[in-house]
């Protein structure tokens, strides 16, 4: 039995021809419309926070304390807040990060509990954050008599930083060849060296990465730090009493019904979008020459 196959020169090629071309025509309009909607409204709320927070930077706002209603003044101790609880959530969440993705990589593989734990850690990934910051409230805070601290902060930015560095750390040591960790073994290698000589070396940019992306996501959270730091209009060096931060003093300044505050606030969002852009850049120019390198 013979099947007529329609040629390019048939009207039924010509018309299958015509709805493709349209179809693919119709699916890149609407891709490029869609992106351009994206970046429309991303340049605007940059420029929003370039044009409205300018005004406030200067010498002031990070020499001087956040200032009563009404007065000038600077957000130098919700700088040095921010910064001690972002880098001790850094030190906590790290390690166990690290060494939660090597044992999934390297020990769990593809059996069920590997799964299981990998399934609990992309949902702990995606859990609003101040979901994690009343639970740090409940285990830390209400145990400590209703104390906020800096070190209850820390643990709850701990919380977020955490599922990053276990799916970075997971991802980027099954990304390492295993004609290497082979090698390493039929050497005498322990697995033990095998890992924190061979496998580390290999994924430490990917894992660097993960742990800049981790500090660009948790410099900028407001919500845990309402429940467990909370803020402070003082310097304080006190990691067991509250301790002002950035996105908590926008969170306050933003709202209220003073102008020398709501400068301040834009000029917080401006220095805290800087410092987010920049530790970006940074992870891809890391990523970047690691792929030069390795080419």
């Amino acid at each position: 039995m013979n099947v007529a196959v329609p040629t390019a020169e048939s009207p039924v090629a010509q018309r299958l021809y015509r709805r493709r071309s349209l179809t693919n025509t119709l699916a890149l309009v609407m891709s490029c419309a869609a992106a351009l909607f994206g970046l429309f409204f991303l340049f605007w709320i940059l420029w929003t926070t370039v044009s409205r927070g300018i005004a406030g930077v200067n010498l002031a706002l990070f020499t001087q304390m956040t200032p009563p209603p009404m007065e000038t003044g600077g957000l130098l101790n919700a700088f040095f807040g921010s910064a001690v609880m972002c880098l001790l959530a850094i030190l906590i969440g790290t390690p166990l990060g690290i060494a939660a993705g090597t044992w999934l990589a390297e020990y769990a593989g593809a059996r069920r509990i590997g799964t299981v734990i990998r399934f609990v850690n992309d949902i702990l990934l995606s859990a609003p954050s101040i979901v994690l910051g009343l639970f740090v409230y409940t285990i830390v805070v209400a145990q400590m008599g209703g104390s906020f601290s800096a070190l209850a902060g820390s643990i709850a930015l701990a919380f977020i930083v955490l599922p990053v560095v276990v799916r970075t750390t997971d991802e980027m040591l099954r990304l390492v060849p295993s004609q290497m960790r082979e090698a390493a073994l039929s050497l005498g290698i322990p697995q033990w060296k095998v890992i924190m000589q061979v496998l580390y070396r290999s994924a430490s940019a990917g894992i660097v990465t993960g742990i800049l992306l981790a500090l660009a996501r948790i410099s900028g959270e407001t919500a845990p730090l309402l429940f467990t730091a909370f803020g402070n209009q003082y310097w304080s060096t006190d990691l067991t009493r509250p301790m002002a931060s950035v996105p908590v003093v926008m969170n306050q300044f933003a709202g209220s019904p003073y102008e020398s505050w709501q400068v301040l606030a834009w000029a917080g969002a401006l220095v805290l979008t800087a410092f987010v852009l920049l530790l970006s850049l940074l992870a891809r120019a890391i990523l970047l020459r690691n792929k030069i390198s390795h080419d």
